[in-house]
């Protein structure tokens, strides 16, 4: 069974990313049956602080206790779908600190992406994207783009149109194929 991380990327209070986080957890559930367990990653809960590990995280693996705990719940899972606003054009600041502690933790997986925003966190992910091909992550094509106008009542309540099972639906199939895909290559790491 492919184990998969739903990373919530903001932390900034009021955040739309708990909603949708719920919802693609509940459909992903439901689509993908025994194939898969889901486990949300909420970055509030985490609370880790700007980078403070003396070393890159290539160079070797962080010891402070947040890294430590953030590592195990990240190296459990074998893919994941990442849910990101988009800010200032690009990707919250808490989820591109996050990425920046590990690095063997996220090598050799497959990563979706869920965005909302103005124009669906388009540019935040084209950003996300560039970050996992640096990291040897599977970036999938599929990528499903929520509008703050169309998939949002006021902006706040997430009631997102019915287009988008289907679309999160064929991004969880994805997905799966490509851990299943990149397992090899996990195991012999």
């Amino acid at each position: 069974m492919t184990k998969i991380g739903i990373i919530i990327g903001s932390t900034r209070p009021g955040r739309n990313g708990e909603q949708v986080a719920a919802w693609v957890r509940e459909l992903a559930e439901r689509h993908a049956g025994d194939r898969a367990s889901l486990d949300v990653l909420d970055l509030k809960e985490f609370d880790l602080p700007l980078l403070d590990e003396p070393l890159p995280a290539l160079v070797a693996p962080g010891g402070k206790p947040h890294t430590v705990r953030w590592a195990e719940r990240v190296g459990a899972c074998d893919a994941y779908i990442v849910v990101t606003p988009e800010y200032n054009c690009g990707a919250p600041a808490p989820l591109q600190n996050a990425v920046d502690y590990l690095y063997r933790e996220w090598t050799r997986k497959a990563v979706a992406y869920v965005g909302y925003g103005s124009f669906g966190a388009v540019l935040a992910v084209q950003e996300l994207r560039a970050q996992a091909g640096r990291l040897q992550m599977a970036d999938i094509g599929p990528q499903l783009a929520l509008s703050l106008r169309e998939d949002f009542v006021d902006f706040t309540k997430f009631e997102p149109r019915e287009q988008h099972v289907g679309e999160l639906q064929k991004l969880v199939d994805e997905l799966l194929a490509w851990s299943a895909a990149l397992a090899p290559l996990r195991a012999a790491a």
